[in-house]
C-alpha cells in the first residue's frame, strides 16, 4: 500500500508538472526561428599569414564548402550538401576503414535523422543488428529499458554495428556524387585573411603542402581535433576510459537488447556489433587506468571485473581478455559546446561537443546537427558574405539544444551515478533508478524515450529527474520517516542535485529551458542570399 501511495503521489506531481510543461511547449511552438546564443563576437582564429612556404603549392581549386573530416558527421554532411547541389570538397586524414571501439550504436532518434538525410541504406549490407534497448542489471535485480517504438514504423529501431563498416559506406555514398570531391590529406591549419577564414592549409598523401579555398569551411575532424582550439572554448575533461574487446561464442540474455551491469568497481556494457560478435566495454576511472602492455589491465579485468559479469558471459569474457591484441582503450571525453563565432568557419560533431559515451548518443547528436545545419544552408545561394553568414548561422547553437542538451545531460549524469557504487548516496540513486524503471508506464517509457533520442526535450528530462527524486525519497522514508531515513532522504536530494545541476549549468540553463529569454533576435537568411 505504501508503495502504491508513493506512485500515486508521483503521478499527481507528474500531471501538474506535465501541465506546466505543456504550456511551456505551446509557447515554444511559436518560435519559428530560435534565438541566437549570444556568444562573443570577436574573431578567435589564429592568424596563419598569407605568405606561402617553399614546399607549398598554389591553391588547388575552389569549392563552395570545404569539410574537414569524413567520419560520421563529415561524410553525412558532405552527402546532404552535395545532394542539395553544393560544390563540396572533403579532406580526410585517413580514408582507410576506421578501427574504433566507439561510434557503434545508433539510437532510434539517430536512425530517424539518417532517414531524413537519405542515408538509411548505409546500414543494409554491414551486418548491422537491431537494437531495441538495454537490460539493466544490479545485484541480481534486472530492469528493462525498452525503446518506445510502438507508434513508429517497424523498420525504425536502433542499430549496432562495426563503426568502420558504417563510415566506409557513408564515404562510398559521398564519392558517388559528381559535385563532391573526397581526398586524403591532413589539414594543418585554417587560412585566415583579414579576420575571415578563406580555406585550409593541408598536406596531401605525398606530403606536399597545399592550400584549398572556399567561402565556408566546416570542421568536423572528431574528438582528437587539432583545429577546435581556434573555433571554440576547448576545455576537455576525461573522467574515465572505455576498455573494449570483442566476445564470440556467446549470446545476450535478451535478443536485440544490450546488457548493462552496474558493478563495483566498474559499470560493464555488452551489445552486438555483428551477427557473431558482441562488444564489451568496461568503464575504468582515469586515475586508476592499468597498463595494457605489462599485463596489468588483463589482471584487473580477470580479478576485479570478470566475477561481476553475467554467468553466460564469463567464459567468453576470459577468452577475449587472453586473446592477443584484443584489448583496446578509448578515452571518454566530455566537452561542452561553447563556440567562438568565426566568419568563414564552422565547427560540428565531436570536434565541437562531446558527452560521455556510456549511453551511445554521440552519433544521434551528430546526425541531428547535420540535419539542422543542412536546413539552415538550404536557403542560401551565395556564401561569399562570410560575416553575414556567420551571424545567420549563430541560430544553429540554439536549434541544436533540444537534442544535444538532452542526450549530453543524460549521458553525463548516468555515468556519474553508475560509476560511484561505493558511495552510499550514489547507491541509493542507483536503486532509485532501478525502482523507477520498474514502475513501467510513463515513467520507464519516458526515460527510454530520452535515452533513445526520440524525445529530445530538456523539460521532459527535468520532469523525470524531479519525479524520480521524489520517488527515491519516498522509498527511503518508508515505512515511517525516522530521523535516519530523513537524513538519508536529504542526502539523496543533495547528491542528486550536485550531479544534475552543474551539468545543466554547463549546457546553459537559459538556452535549454528558456530560449525565448536569450538576448538575441531571430536569425533569417541574409538579404540577397535567398534562392
Amino acid at each position: 500500500m505504501a508503495g502504491q501511495f508513493i506512485v500515486g503521489v508521483a503521478n499527481v506531481i507528474a500531471l501538474l508538472l506535465g501541465f506546466v510543461f505543456l504550456v511551456r511547449f505551446w509557447g515554444l511552438s511559436k518560435l519559428k526561428r530560435a534565438a541566437s546564443m549570444g556568444f562573443p563576437k570577436e574573431n578567435c582564429v589564429n592568424k596563419n599569414g598569407n605568405g606561402k612556404g617553399e614546399s607549398e603549392s598554389e591553391g588547388v581549386g575552389t569549392a563552395e564548402i570545404i569539410i574537414v573530416g569524413a567520419g560520421v558527421a563529415g561524410a553525412a554532411l558532405a552527402y546532404s550538401l552535395g545532394k542539395d547541389g553544393r560544390r563540396v570538397r572533403v579532406i580526410e586524414r585517413d580514408l582507410n576503414a576506421p578501427n574504433r571501439i566507439a561510434g557503434e550504436a545508433l539510437m532510434p532518434g539517430g536512425y530517424l535523422k539518417l532517414i531524413e538525410l537519405g542515408l538509411e541504406d548505409c546500414l543494409d549490407e554491414i551486418d548491422a543488428q537491431r537494437f531495441l534497448g538495454y537490460t539493466l542489471n544490479k545485484d541480481g535485480k534486472e530492469a528493462l529499458i525498452s525503446f518506445p517504438l510502438e507508434k513508429i514504423h517497424s523498420h525504425v529501431v536502433g542499430r549496432t554495428f562495426q563503426n568502420g563498416r558504417f563510415v566506409q559506406t557513408l564515404r562510398k555514398k559521398v564519392a558517388s556524387l559528381h559535385n563532391v570531391s573526397l581526398e586524403q590529406g591532413t589539414v594543418i591549419s585554417l587560412l585566415e585573411e583579414n579576420g575571415i577564414v578563406k580555406g585550409v592549409h593541408y598536406k596531401d598523401k605525398s606530403g606536399q603542402l597545399l592550400t584549398a579555398y572556399a567561402p565556408l569551411t566546416i570542421v568536423c575532424d572528431g574528438c582528437f581535433s587539432n583545429l577546435r582550439h581556434s573555433l571554440c572554448h576547448s576545455k576537455v575533461d576525461i573522467p574515465s576510459y572505455f576498455v573494449g574487446f570483442i566476445l564470440t561464442n556467446c549470446k545476450l540474455p535478451k535478443e536485440n537488447f544490450g546488457a548493462f551491469i552496474l558493478a563495483d568497481p566498474s559499470p560493464i556494457l555488452f551489445y552486438p556489433i555483428s551477427s557473431t560478435e558482441i562488444r564489451c566495454l568496461v568503464d575504468v576511472p582515469s586515475q586508476n587506468l592499468p597498463s595494457v602492455s605489462n599485463g596489468e589491465m588483463a589482471h584487473y579485468l580477470k580479478t576485479l571485473v570478470a566475477p561481476k559479469v553475467l554467468p553466460e558471459f564469463y567464459n567468453s569474457f576470459i577468452s577475449a581478455i587472453e586473446k592477443k591484441d584484443n584489448i583496446r582503450i578509448m578515452p571518454n571525453k566530455i566537452m561542452a559546446g561553447a563556440p567562438h563565432l568565426t566568419p568563414g568557419a564552422f565547427l560540428i560533431g565531436d570536434a565541437f561537443n562531446m558527452r560521455h559515451a556510456i549511453t551511445g548518443g554521440g552519433m544521434t547528436v551528430a546526425l541531428s546537427d547535420v540535419v539542422i545545419l543542412r536546413n539552415l544552408l538550404r536557403p542560401l545561394h551565395d556564401l561569399s558574405d562570410a560575416s553575414a553568414i556567420c551571424k545567420y548561422l549563430e541560430s544553429f547553437y540554439t536549434l541544436r539544444k533540444p537534442m544535444s542538451s538532452t542526450i549530453n545531460t543524460l549521458a553525463n549524469v548516468l555515468h556519474m551515478v553508475f560509476s560511484a557504487p561505493s558511495d552510499p548516496a550514489m547507491e541509493n540513486l542507483q536503486q532509485t533508478l532501478l525502482g523507477y524503471l520498474k514502475l513501467g508506464g510513463v515513467f520507464s517509457s519516458g526515460v527510454s524515450a530520452l535515452l533513445s533520442g526520440l524525445c529530445p526535450r530538456p523539460l521532459s528530462l527535468a520532469f523525470h529527474f524531479i519525479v524520480m527524486a521524489i520517488y527515491g525519497v519516498g522509498q527511503l522514508l518508508l515505512p515511517f520517516p525516522s530521523p535516519k531515513r530523513l537524513l538519508d532522504g536529504a542526502k539523496l536530494l543533495w547528491v542528486a542535485s550536485s550531479v544534475f545541476l552543474p551539468i545543466i549549468h554547463s549546457e546553459g540553463v537559459r538556452q535549454m529551458f528558456f530560449p525565448l529569454t536569450v538576448p538575441a533576435y531571430y536569425r533569417t537568411p541574409p538579404k540577397g542570399k535567398k534562392i
